[in-house]
């Protein structure tokens, strides 16, 4: 499989900036939306398989699935606690009582579930909470998998819109929403620089920001040291 350059992903993310430009001179807000999460949905395989690929793994090894879900079973010890006819009522037919849970991207290396990543325009603190939930649900079932977020842009504060940044600190917030969640270590990577604004949308053509080269290779960099123990 013949993986793009940098400049391939960075010319394929202009132009499809330029189309998201056009949807919102029509007026497709949702149109718009649905663009850009298809946009870093694509960015996260063509990344994963660059840095695959700079970890010396073998390309027939990896696959990258986006959908797939996952059954998350109730935990018995909740049944358990249950008072005793809602207990009886569960357990008569426990099999259908579970949460179906999935993340944007998951990478399987030898059909093994390794990394999933959970891919965003922008992200900020209530949309990370879910995101920690999702990824906490995953790591029930899979307790050695990788938890990455992919994002454009950063609206968590912290160093986070400064992706060349060493180290990413964070902020308050961001920390104290994740001291919640000890089973989940989060992996954030971010592609564009400078906060998110939400009066600033970057498809449009005065407010758009540069994928920039260095920051393209950072991101594959931090991907491979993820996925190099796969190898």
């Amino acid at each position: 499989m013949a993986l793009p350059t940098h400049e391939d992903l960075i010319r394929d993310y202009n132009s499809r900036m330029h189309q998201m430009g056009v949807l919102a001179r029509q007026n497709k807000p949702g149109s718009v939306r649905a663009a850009k999460g298809k946009l870093v949905e694509s960015l996260a395989g063509n990344i994963v398989g660059l840095a695959w690929q700079k970890a010396d793994g073998s390309i027939r090894r990896l696959s990258i699935g986006d959908v797939k879900t996952f059954q998350v079973s109730i935990r018995p010890d909740y049944v358990d606690d249950l008072p005793p006819a809602i207990r009886r009522q569960i357990r008569s037919k426990e099999d259908a009582y579970f949460y179906k849970a999935k993340v944007d991207r998951h990478v399987f290396i030898d059909g093994h579930l390794a990394i999933g990543i959970e891919c965003k325009s922008y992200t900020e603190n209530a949309m990370l909470k879910r995101i920690l939930v999702d990824f906490r649900l995953l790591k029930s079932l899979y307790p050695n998998m990788v938890c990455c977020l992919l994002q454009l842009e950063s609206q968590l504060g912290g160093e986070y819109s400064r992706p060349l940044s060493v180290p990413q600190i964070g902020s308050r917030s961001t920390h104290t929403l994740m001291s919640y969640f000890p089973e989940v270590d989060i992996n954030i990577v971010t592609l564009l620089e400078g906060e998110r604004h939400v009066d600033r949308p970057i498809h449009k053509r005065e407010f758009r920001k540069e994928l920039k080269p260095e920051v393209l290779d950072h991101a594959i960099v931090q991907f491979a040291a993820l996925l190099r123990p796969f190898v």
